[in-house]
């Protein structure tokens, strides 16, 4: 019996103390009145940024940010379902290439009137956020390509700073095979598209037509392009590999099996790293050549990541006040100096953290000369296409004629569903003149609805975030 009370009353205790410990956290979340602010940062990012968190928050004691960490590679899927489940965060960085998509499903809110400079921003980079017309999107870190170079190398053949332009490229190149400097004079991974697409940016090809329906490979500026690209295979001064068959991109650099690489802000710190002490006097880096001596240097892609707000938020004001305070100039040198990312803002460079940096030079002089890839939101199942042709003909299992052709048909497949959609918004902007035209013409009477074609109904955000996957490939192997 007496152990019976004992139970009971151990019973009461622990009963007691889990309603104590409830109320107290319900008492301590009611009393936490702050405006909630979610904010999803992808890939590192996620964990640095919030080491800015507490200098927002002490200027908006009002507001609380809640950050989630999303990985890369999960990014665009958990975007995309958490649209279509009507769950998205108030704020989130996003990838420049995905913006025209989330735009066509009108996921993303217009900021036309936030309060950041646009003047401080790169040109090019700055046009990534628009669609439209619109503004959605706010630089938050940039990325683009330029060329990396053994700089012993392209010296000993009368290039100490690099080639200037196409022209001045393939001498280099020419050179280092004569002399046999090195095995190969570039190293341009089959299994990319950023190579041939900045190559196509520098002869001013605008990639897809004016309205982004249809492929404009075949056009002469991209035909330019390709060509030059395919011959540096040709000529035996790139080797036939894509990625997978470098054994070790760092080590090759060094040993001199090859003397330039595009590559990314990324690759600075890496080579920092990864070649030994008495290599590192001898790289450098160099804005893309020029297609010609008329132009200072090429032109490469605009890339990084934008804030945006998504249009279901209902902290739009607190959004908009944080993106503000990450765009501050102090503030993105302060994300440079935790994460590497380059800053989008001009103000920034003038940092003795960047502008001492001889490395991050070409970059800087880069931005002034990057252009946004095509705004459509297939855009990344044509860049798979464009390595995939180009990768066909430097291997020269097709004509290059043959590829661009293919090319061509590839996008406008591609791009079916956004001609369809474009002519239906024209014919529905003619409709309604023309009904009024009618009635004029009737003498005011009405027309008979039973007569009127029906509306389409506007697609539920499940069938149209569905119709965005890719059809089949019409593409043959690149390889038999």
């Amino acid at each position: 019996m007496a152990m019976n009370h004992r139970r009971f009353f151990s019973l009461l205790t622990l009963h007691t103390s889990l309603f104590v410990l409830l109320v107290l956290r319900c008492s301590s979340q009611s009393s936490d009145r702050r405006e909630p602010l979610e904010f999803w940062a992808l890939g590192s990012e996620g964990e640095f940024v919030a080491k800015l968190m507490p200098e927002f928050e002490r200027r908006n004691p009002n507001v609380h940010v809640i950050v989630q960490q999303i990985p890369w590679n999960a990014a665009h899927e958990k975007l995309l379902t958490a649209y279509v489940g009507e769950s998205t965060p108030d704020v989130s960085l996003m990838g420049n290439t995905w913006m025209p998509e989330f735009v066509a499903i009108r996921a993303l809110d217009d900021l036309g009137a936030i309060g950041v400079q646009q003047s401080d921003y790169f040109p090019g980079i700055w046009a990534t956020n628009i669609v439209g017309g619109t503004l959605y999107g706010i630089p938050w870190y940039v990325d683009t390509r330029v060329l990396f170079y053994r700089s012993d190398i392209l010296g000993a053949v009368g290039f100490p700073h690099g080639p200037r332009t196409w022209a001045e490229w393939r001498e280099a190149m020419t050179r280092i095979r004569d002399q046999k400097k090195s095995r190969w004079g570039i190293l341009l991974p089959t299994n990319q598209y950023e190579e041939l697409t900045v190559l196509a940016l520098s002869a001013h090809s605008p990639l897809l037509n004016a309205d982004g329906t249809r492929g404009a490979f075949s056009q002469p500026q991209f035909a330019d392009a390709f060509n030059f690209y395919v011959s540096l295979f040709r000529d035996g001064f790139a080797p036939r590999v894509s990625n997978s068959q470098i054994a070790n991109l760092y080590q090759q650099f060094g040993q001199g099996e090859f003397a330039m690489y595009i590559t990314g802000p990324w690759n600075v710190g890496e080579f920092r790293r990864r070649l030994p002490p008495e290599m590192q006097d001898k790289w450098a880096t160099t804005p893309l050549p020029a297609h010609d001596a008329s132009e200072p240097t090429g032109i490469s892609m605009a890339g990084g990541g934008s804030l945006v707000v998504f249009r279901a938020s209902k902290h739009k004001a607190a959004a908009r006040k944080l993106i503000e305070f990450l765009s501050e100039p102090q503030q993105q040198v302060r994300f440079y100096e935790l994460t590497g990312d380059l800053p989008a803002r001009r103000s920034a460079w003038q940092s003795p953290v960047l502008a001492n940096d001889a490395a991050f030079a070409a970059f800087r002089i880069q931005f002034e000369r990057v252009a946004p890839l095509p705004k459509v939101p297939e855009w990344e199942q044509i860049a798979t296409a464009i390595y995939d042709r180009g990768e066909a003909a430097a291997r020269g299992t097709i004509p290059t004629t043959t590829a661009l052709a293919q090319l061509d048909r590839r996008a406008d497949e591609l791009l079916e569903k956004r001609r369809w959609m474009l002519e239906k918004r024209v014919a529905d902007d003619v409709a309604p003149a023309a009904r009024r035209l009618d009635r004029r013409r009737l003498g005011g009477t009405s027309r008979n609805p039973a007569s009127e074609p029906l509306a389409v109904q506007p697609p539920s955000r499940r069938r149209y975030v569905a119709s965005l996957s890719p059809r089949p490939s019409s593409l043959v192997p690149a390889t038999p």
